[in-house]
């Protein structure tokens, strides 16, 4: 498969996503749209709005660094917007738009930059919250914010109190609490979109493993289990999920639905690649664990199963394609990001 091939696979909209977004009144702004999901959403969202028939603006807001970003996402139809929302005078400048997707955040450089993470990941939200408090917002949020559960334990569920690990983890929740708290005030619909580990073939947890097995690197077994879903079907429920958005906020946990054993799925790459994987056995712990069962009673399965990640992942390791050289850091049990 070629990266054009990839891009086109992942921006591919459902029969059910055309027919929702024949629903959905009013445009889209994707504010972090230069992130690793983003562009894929904002092409994915330009093509299922050209194929129902509604007129749409799809707006992707970013610093644009990578201008042949920029260029490659307004050659697909998407409208994009060079702002820095963190300056309140780029922010007030958006425009009034209907419907929110926010995939701002930070992550990895937070060990050293502890302020800023909390800035990006707690404070911005509510001046987004201010700015477009008329509008149906999906927030982005990570299943970081759960405790580490047992294997046998099904996942952790809405229910699940938050527990997070580190500062990281901690500034995510802030970003919930914040966006809840001016839901309450000015009664705008959210969904706290909780994902974990959704991957394309040029990052995620599977490429990780996968070249790992390949390059004969001993795979740390102190997370054994985890949870993956196809960028596309989470790309998919993100969008679908402007019609979802409720007061007060519908939280909802967006994963794939088996509890992945890494030591499996290193023996199925091993299979591929024919060699035989080795393994640090150290004791297997608590892992991190979402249960998505509440996602996939609203949306239906993921359309891309685990085996077929696998397969188009063994492929692309092979062919020796692109690389976002974005590590996951999934064997982190510490919070230290």
């Amino acid at each position: 498969m070629t990266e054009q091939a990839l891009e086109d696979l992942l921006s591919t909209p459902s029969t059910v996503l055309v027919q929702e977004f024949q629903k959905l009144k009013g445009d889209i702004l994707i504010l972090g749209v230069g992130g690793k999901m983003g562009p894929s959403l904002a092409k994915l969202a330009v093509r299922a709005t050209r194929e129902s028939g509604v007129e749409r603006k799809i707006y992707g807001v970013s610093r644009f660094s990578d201008k042949q970003l920029k260029s490659d996402l307004e050659s697909s139809g998407v409208q994009t917007l060079e702002a820095d929302i963190m300056n309140e005078e780029a922010l007030n400048a958006l425009p009034n738009v209907k419907n929110i997707i926010y995939m701002v955040g930070r992550k990895f450089g937070t060990a050293g930059q502890e302020h800023l993470t909390w800035a990006m990941n707690a404070y911005l939200p509510g001046r987004v919250a201010e700015r477009f408090r008329d509008s149906n917002i999906v927030v982005f949020s990570s299943g970081n914010i759960y405790p580490m559960v047992p294997i046998a334990s099904g996942g952790a569920t809405e229910h699940t109190p938050p527990s997070p690990v580190g500062e990281y983890a901690q500034s995510c929740l802030g970003r919930e609490r914040v966006f809840q708290y001016f839901s309450h005030k000015y009664q705008i619909p959210m969904l706290i979109y909780r994902l974990n580990y959704a991957i394309d073939l040029r990052y995620g947890n599977l490429l990780e493993i996968g070249e790992m097995v390949k390059n004969n690197v001993a795979i740390d077994l102190r997370v054994g289990h985890m949870n993956v879903i196809w960028q596309g079907d989470a790309n998919e429920i993100a969008l679908r999920s402007l019609l979802r958005c409720s007061f007060p906020p519908v939280i909802l946990n967006v994963t794939g639905p088996e509890t992945v054993s890494i030591k499996w799925v290193a023996r199925e790459f091993g299979r591929h690649f024919k060699t035989t994987p080795k393994f640090l056995e150290n004791e297997p712990g608590d892992c991190l664990l979402n249960n998505a069962s509440k996602c996939h009673r609203w949306f239906g399965y993921p359309r891309v199963s685990l085996s077929e990640m696998l397969q188009m992942t063994a492929d692309w390791i092979n062919t020796g394609g692109a690389k976002l050289n974005k590590p996951t850091h999934f064997q982190e049990t510490k919070g230290n990001y």
